[in-house]
């Protein structure tokens, strides 16, 4: 049993070592890296829209090469500062995704998935941004159906002997509005797929239809938090409200202080109507009235299981009152 234990510690320790990049490969990545952050730099800070979309074509094609480099999935390309890059918790791929804006303040985006091989060999799946020519955003799409986005955060769940890897994307959108969205990444067959039933709207007031992918926009100057928040345990995002009263112009949504969010139950994000119950009822305007503070906290705001436990106490114990005045009586 010894033997067979120092055998499988050398095994893993060969294979730890194998992994690494070796001096030589470093050292040209190094390289190319450098080559790269000058390229993307121009790609988001050309004054030209021909001059970005030149240097976008250059940079793409170096990117790969780069990415070609035996074991590169270990090289963190952290100087291209203007490139995001998102990893799962298993570390068996990894995405980078990029935006390409045009003269009238619109965006496409680029991107590419790198997955981590055993042998150190490339294997990438290439983004292609589908977003001018989808009408309908709410679809199950491949890479070559992309809706485009800059991916900021990844989480990853478990589910029937599945993975499933939750992604947070961002878009600047257009001159007036931009937008976040939560999307599902799965395999299937080894390929990717974007979105899915993942979204449940059942437990809402009134139940809505679920959706593949969860999307909002709002207005470009103001800012709208979308997350996941791990002491919860799920998605926080601001709910979202039109300043001028018109529901219909997503360029005129504002965060209202109020709070919604996704709990992960039996596979699928599930709906929070509201999740903190200090900040304002949903769908109500700020009318400027004056803050109790002895009944606020806003350091710690109660969640719905809080509010929940509270009213049964109170409940309880206005039926421990009345059966005492009852026994007197």
């Amino acid at each position: 049993m010894k033997h067979l234990f120092v055998i499988l510690l050398c095994f893993f320790s060969f294979s730890a070592v194998a992994q690494r990049l070796s001096p030589a490969d470093k050292a040209t990545l190094d390289n190319l890296q450098d080559s790269l952050r000058v390229i993307s730099y121009d790609v988001i800070n050309g004054k030209e829209e021909s001059v970005r979309e030149a240097r976008n074509d250059y940079f793409i094609p170096q990117l790969v090469n780069a990415l070609k480099t035996k074991y590169s999935f270990y090289y963190p390309f952290d100087s291209l500062k203007t490139v995001a890059k998102v990893y799962p918790q298993d570390s068996t791929f990894r995405i980078f995704t990029w935006p390409l804006e045009s003269d009238n303040s619109t965006f496409r985006h680029f991107g590419v998935i790198q997955m981590n091989t055993k042998d150190g060999s490339v294997k990438l799946f290439p983004l292609f941004d589908n977003s001018d020519f989808s009408k309908n955003t709410d679809t199950v799409t491949n890479n070559r159906g992309w809706i485009g986005c800059l991916y900021y955060a990844m989480v990853q769940r478990h589910y029937f002997n599945s993975e499933f890897y939750t992604l947070f994307g961002w878009d600047a959108n257009s001159q007036t509005s931009q937008k976040k969205v939560i999307e599902m990444l799965t395999f299937k067959n080894g390929e990717p797929v974007f979105g899915g039933p993942f979204f449940s709207f059942a437990e809402d007031t009134v139940p809505k239809p679920g959706k593949n992918r969860f999307i909002i926009e709002y207005k470009r100057e103001a800012v709208a938090a979308m997350n996941y928040d791990k002491e919860m345990d799920m998605i926080i995002l601001d709910h979202l409200i039109s300043e001028t009263n018109e529901p219909l112009k997503k360029y005129t949504y504002i965060p209202d202080l109020d709070y919604e969010g996704f709990r992960w139950k039996a596979g699928k994000w599930v709906h929070v109507e509201k999740v903190f119950h200090d900040a304002l009822q949903l769908n109500k305007y700020p009318v400027g009235e004056p803050v109790d503070k002895k009944r606020s906290d806003f350091v710690k705001p109660k969640m719905d299981f809080e509010i929940q436990e509270e009213e049964a106490a109170k409940a309880a114990e206005e039926a421990a009152k009345k059966a005492k005045k009852k026994k007197k009586g």
